[in-house]
């Protein structure tokens, strides 16, 4: 391949020619999620970005070791408002353990996932299954003198390290600034400076998850996990580390600043972090109650949402965007979404019952040139830094020409046969293979008709509490679609409409 792989690192604020350390090996991170509650739209936008990187460092032909973390403690807010991690909290909300919390949130992330046709990763470490290297990486950094001990909670002195090291080399944050705007919360009489950041938590008497630790019982830091995680399965130092934009900082500066005491050298080569969607122009956020649960997009049961949106959807939505660019969310955007899902469906489809049959006429040149380069850029594309929109948008320039092949508006022999057989080849190897999509699944007859007596309950439970509105409203809408509700004397029955 004459193009080489480029990534938008990050580190660097450039693109650079990807080399990975050991040749024709990759060794990848992408932070996961914390699982403390359902994940949203928010999520599915790094999972899916990271999951075509993945397919396609595999695509050419590497050995890839691809680690996604599950965060099952030890989140909480950093500067230590009230020792207690966002799992613990909630946990109590619900009234679980909080494993318990965690296996539900696990299995419905674990299910959205496979919705979306992400590829499961390589190793899925758990926060909890590895308390002994964060205490092991924790005494390290003691040990090298860049973290101390108060009240039971370890610290990482950031001030310490910045005289030596550049402390916001990848957020571009300045110390000092942040040592004049850092707000006061709980516990800062603990630190040396409002900066440092916990690696270690003491456990206050309610506090349900806890470990025994040279410096008392408590729970991990939220940064040292994905240090001591990484470290253990890809090694001191490895290719990309991968997540949200917001995780630059305070995250990964912090995963950057202890991993680099604890083992002498910066932990990942290349940083690459997708951007942020936001929802009709806002950022999204529980203050703006926009924040949509990905159960309530399948369903379509968020106020903002006008109809549910299929998982097929919502991927190519996001694929549409090259992922460094804010993506908006809106009802319109992702009803075009699927009609354009839908368009490359149909082509897709088309071209699977293609057979060439050239029958010696002259080729169509300048057509044949067109529809190789169009194929070709797709890799072009792709090197450089992961363009799925390019991909998707030469896709689109080729749909017409699919659907003039068996519409007789373009002659089979207009094509080569080595053109033709490299459409059917880019078709199956970005919209399949690397773009990560596929057909949706028709619903069988038992499911519609369980969807159908559904709703026929809850007509007849709206009618009992004579919410006629509700009522008429699903009437009206089968109706609409050929399906008649009659009510009789021994319940409601249904008629298909011609």
């Amino acid at each position: 391949m004459s193009e080489q792989l480029k990534f938008y690192n990050t580190l660097s604020r450039q693109k650079e020619v990807f080399t990975p350390l050991y040749p024709g090996h990759v060794g990848m991170y992408v932070c996961g999620p914390t699982v403390s509650g359902e994940s949203h739209l928010g999520h599915a936008r790094p999972f899916i970005t990271f999951d075509v990187v993945y397919r396609y460092l595999q695509h050419l032909g590497y050995k890839v070791r691809y680690v996604r973390n599950i965060t099952d403690a030890g989140h909480f807010e950093e500067e230590g408002r009230a020792a207690e991690d966002k799992i613990a909290k909630v946990a109590l909300l619900e009234k679980l353990e909080p494993m318990e919390l965690v296996q539900k949130y696990t299995n419905l992330y674990h299910w959205a996932m496979d919705q979306f046709n992400t590829l499961k990763p390589s190793i899925e470490p758990t926060a909890t299954g590895h308390i002994v290297e964060q205490i092991e990486m924790i005494k390290k950094i003691m040990d090298a003198g860049f973290a101390y001990e108060s009240n039971g909670s370890v610290y990482f002195d950031v001030k310490k390290y910045s005289e030596g090291h550049h402390y916001g080399i990848l957020s571009g944050r300045v110390l000092e600034d942040q040592l004049e705007t850092t707000r006061e919360l709980e516990n800062q009489e603990e630190k040396r400076n409002k900066v440092d950041f916990a690696l270690w938590k003491k456990a206050p008497p309610e506090h349900l998850m806890r470990w025994p630790s040279p410096w008392g019982e408590g729970f991990p830091g939220w940064h040292i996990e994905c240090s001591a995680m990484s470290g253990k399965y890809l090694g001191k130092q490895f290719d990309i580390h991968g997540g949200g934009m917001d995780l630059q900082f305070p995250h990964h500066e912090c995963e950057i600043a202890q991993s680099e005491i604890a083992n002498g050298e910066m932990m990942a080569r290349y940083w690459v972090h997708n951007n942020m969607i936001t929802i009709n122009g806002k950022k999204m956020g529980k203050s703006y109650g926009n924040v949509i649960r990905l159960t309530e997009l399948f369903a379509g049961t968020h106020p903002l949402l006008e109809q549910g949106y299929s998982p097929m959807t919502i991927r190519f939505f996001i694929l549409q965007t090259h992922y460094r660019s804010t993506l908006d969310f809106s009802n319109e955007a992702l009803q075009a979404a699927e009609k354009g899902l839908q368009r490359l469906w149909y082509a897709y489809e088309v071209l699977q019952k293609l057979v060439y049959a050239g029958n010696g006429s002259p080729v169509n040149e300048e057509l044949d040139k067109q529809v190789q380069e169009w194929c070709r850029d797709c890799a072009t594309a792709m090197n450089d830094d992961i363009s799925t929109a390019k991909v998707l948008a030469n896709l689109f320039e080729l749909a017409p020409v699919i659907n003039s092949l068996r519409g007789g508006q373009v002659k089979m022999h207009e094509l080569s046969e080595s053109t033709f057989t490299l459409l059917q080849q880019t078709w199956q190897t970005y919209l399949i293979d690397i773009l990560g999509l596929r057909p949706e699944k028709p619903a069988d007859n038992n499911m519609l008709e369980g969807v159908l007596q559904l709703l026929i309950d809850i007509r007849k439970e709206a009618k009992g509490k004579k919410d006629y509105a509700t009522s008429d409203k699903i009437r009206n809408q089968l109706l609409s679609i050929g399906i008649q509700l009659k009510d009789e004397k021994d319940g409601t029955v249904t008629y298909a409409i011609e």
